[in-house]
């Protein structure tokens, strides 16, 4: 069953190469915001107006950079409250009809109770979506909850980690073919100081029953290069209206790039975005759907694939971080997004999601874990296209409430 699935996956890319011929074609039906000619409002707009701001005043909304900024208070994985605050730039490197929108994000975080976090993201389309550069920097003083591995025990079950982790992603990709695009990446995940701070008769090793990357004050490094594979059509990543998006991610971490063990992962992830009625007006159905897995015996525990660790970490809203991790992930997504002012200010969101891991012991996944939400939309940058989210996501194991800037896919 798992070598089936490896070579559905490994085949996927090949499949939707033969629709690369149809980039030019799929690109003028995609969503141009700013060749909307119907009046459009964000909170640019409100401020503008109430802070009596003319347009020429403001030349950051009339050139190639659009920003959005958001500083909000929001709970945190292991309790506790912080003040979280992302930024973020969207841009074009090119002609807007042949370069997609490229967008930069800052997202730190800190709270009262010593808890930090540091995230850095880009992705970048140079012109003619000839190349494509992607990175990713975080570093995180961040408890967390863990489960152990497969389904884990009940909520009540859990054990609070104590977890500091770096992380270093840079992804290089250049076209091969019309819309298709591949390239090499290096990856460092950097775990210290990983230890069960409030259970002095529990070590994390007995409680997850695993014993890689889980040696208590000790190091789990991960450092490693990847084959990826990308054919993606949307003209705008920060919120898409169409096209379908396909990425293949083999990772290969030797011991001499300074791993601790040698593991090796596959992620393949595709979205499909269907729009309906006027372009110009936000009514679309996004689907998106993920298989993450293990290739090696000897991958550290917090390098297995785990529901919510996602390279956006926005998957399975509803169900905790952490809550499900095993050697194989399987996670399938809707979501329906609509404006309610015809002005494009507010709009709304239903979404579902359901995700399957694989046991503790072998590899079999077990059955599916749903979850629901909905959210509510108001517009920040119409240029960029970018909303502020806020979404209610609920499950039989927790309701929880997120925050941020642009879509969750």
């Amino acid at each position: 069953m798992r070598k089936q699935w490896l070579i559905i996956c490994l085949l996927l890319p090949c499949m939707v190469w033969a629709q690369g011929k149809k980039l030019d074609s799929l690109q003028k039906q995609h969503y141009y915001p700013d060749e909307d000619t119907v009046p459009r409002l964000d909170m640019i707009d409100l401020f503008s107006d109430l802070f009596h701001i003319k347009s020429r005043n403001v030349p950051k909304r009339r050139g190639k950079v659009y920003y959005s900024l958001i500083p909000v208070p929001s709970t945190i994985p292991g309790g506790g409250n912080a003040l979280i605050t992302t930024t973020n730039a969207a841009f074009y490197l090119g002609p807007r009809r042949t370069t997609r929108l490229s967008n930069v994000s800052f997202s730190p975080s800190f709270s009262f109770s010593g808890r930090f976090s540091f995230a850095f993201h880009s992705n970048v389309w140079l012109e003619g979506n000839n190349r494509n550069i992607v990175g990713d920097m975080r570093f995180m003083v961040n408890p967390q909850y863990t489960w152990g591995l497969g389904k884990g025990g009940e909520g009540s079950k859990r054990e609070l980690m104590d977890n500091n982790y770096f992380r270093f992603y840079q992804t290089f990709m250049r076209r091969i073919r019309p819309g298709l695009l591949a390239g090499l990446g290096y990856h460092l995940d950097w775990h210290s100081s990983i230890s069960l701070p409030n259970n002095d008769s529990v070590t994390l090793p007995s409680y997850v029953k695993y014993d890689y990357g889980t040696m208590p004050h000790k190091q789990s490094v991960s450092s490693g290069v990847s084959l990826n594979v990308l054919n993606d059509t949307r003209a705008n990543q920060v919120n898409p209206q169409s096209g379908y998006y396909v990425n293949a991610v083999f990772r290969l971490n030797p011991t001499f790039l300074g791993s601790n063990n040698n593991w090796a992962s596959l992620y393949v992830d595709y979205r499909r975005y269907f729009h309906f009625g006027d372009e110009r007006k936000q009514n679309v159905l996004a689907l998106w759907g993920f298989y993450w897995t293990s290739l090696s015996s000897k991958t550290p525990y917090l390098d297995l694939p785990s529901i919510g660790w996602d390279p956006n970490n926005n998957s399975g809203r509803g169900i905790n971080q952490n809550r499900f991790r095993g050697k194989g992930l399987i996670d399938l997504e809707a979501e329906y997004r609509r404006d309610i002012l015809p002005n494009g200010f507010l709009g709304f969101t239903v979404f579902a999601n359901m995700n399957t891991v694989t046991d503790a012991e072998h590899y079999r996944f077990t059955g599916f874990h749903p979850a629901g939400g909905v959210g509510l939309r108001i517009k920040f940058n119409k240029k960029s296209n970018t909303n502020i989210a806020l979404d209610w996501g609920f499950s039989k194991y927790t309701n929880i409430v997120y925050i941020g800037l642009g879509e969750a896919f």
